[in-house]
């Protein structure tokens, strides 16, 4: 997985710190532990009742799920930074089976205690009962076969699929989190950040600048991603054209071997998920059709975090491809 630069890397840890600043006063969650004395609890406070049960409406249909749940385990990344964003550090989570680790756009603290159950799409049910949650999050694009096995362990919420659509899951997420006013706040946050770098890009006279994006999957080929993906749609909100073959509603296509041409752009941005040998990075960026890109005889084309720009789909991530964007555009 490429690494960012330590520049990066402390420009995301300010990023994480404005933005938890800026959702804070709209965070609810359980009462604080009564006080103690010398260890001891004091019998004088009373239990904080618990919050009411929640109806959400998922894409299986309406579940009733515990009013601000402390118990969460997110099944793929879409929820992953839809509950750390909304302050809740999920007891388990599922990760892509290509995946090594947890996304290092979250700080190791952050992610620390968050216990592993298995590969996204086929998560180790009995990993996820032992965590005793109170909550479920993921999609039906991965778990809508075992539903019925994971509604039997705890609520389960579910969106449609991931995505295109990330910012209707994370109202969902939301909602299912007891954590509604945080999210406004959130999102009224990335809205003016997307405006800012709009103006910036613009200011600059870089708005024009087509950026193509492209990823390598082992068993997948090489991929283009169109407007109708999680990064088209943050480079669209930066206002960024798109190379005419991307400039599609579609999340992604195939890229030929012999149509590499097509990838071409005025800043190249790639990735890979997994293996990159396994995937035939390597083999493709040394192949002649690549070197031949104006994007890469330009020294304009970049490797970036696949699991920040292509599997990170919430606000948090949307934040620092903005950021990213702004920086390798040269605005």
């Amino acid at each position: 997985m490429h690494r960012t630069a330590r520049r990066t890397q402390l420009t995301r840890r300010a990023l994480l710190t404005g933005l938890g600043a800026a959702a804070l006063a709209g965070c609810t969650g359980r009462h604080p532990a009564a006080p103690t004395t010398d260890g001891v609890e004091t019998a004088a406070q009373p239990s904080p009742a618990p919050l009411p049960q929640v109806t959400v409406t998922a894409a299986t249909g309406p579940v009733l799920v515990p009013g601000a749940p402390m118990r969460v385990v997110v099944l793929d990344t879409d929820a992953l930074d839809s509950a750390l964003t909304l302050g809740i550090t999920p007891v388990g989570a599922a990760l892509p089976a290509g995946d090594t680790g947890f996304p290092d756009y979250w700080p190791a603290s952050r992610v620390a205690g968050i216990r592993l159950v298995g590969p996204a799409g086929a998560p180790d049910l009995a990993a996820v009962r032992a965590l005793r949650p109170d909550l479920l999050l993921s999609n039906q694009t991965r778990d809508g076969d075992r539903y019925e096995q994971l509604r039997e362990i705890a609520p389960t919420v579910l969106s449609q699929t991931t995505g295109a659509p990330w910012k209707a899951d994370f109202q969902l997420h939301a909602q299912a989190l007891s954590r509604e006013a945080a999210a406004a706040a959130f999102v009224a946050a990335y809205q003016k950040h997307a405006g800012q770098v709009a103006q910036a890009l613009s200011a600059a006279k870089l708005s024009g600048r087509k950026v193509s994006l492209v990823r390598f999957t082992a068993g997948g080929g090489v991929r283009m991603f169109g407007r109708q993906s999680f990064p088209g749609i943050v480079l669209a909100d930066a206002g960024v054209a798109r190379p005419d073959a991307q400039n599609t509603d579609q999340s992604d296509v195939e890229l030929p071997l012999d149509q590499l041409a097509r990838a071409d752009g005025d800043l190249l941005l790639y990735a890979t998920y997994g293996d990159p040998a396994a995937a035939g990075t390597a083999a493709v960026l040394a192949s002649p059709g690549w070197q031949a890109l104006g994007a890469v005889r330009a020294h304009r084309a970049f490797p970036v975090d696949d699991q920040l720009w292509f599997q990170g789909m919430g606000y948090t991530a949307a934040n620092f491809v903005l950021d990213e964007l702004q920086r390798l555009l040269g605005a």
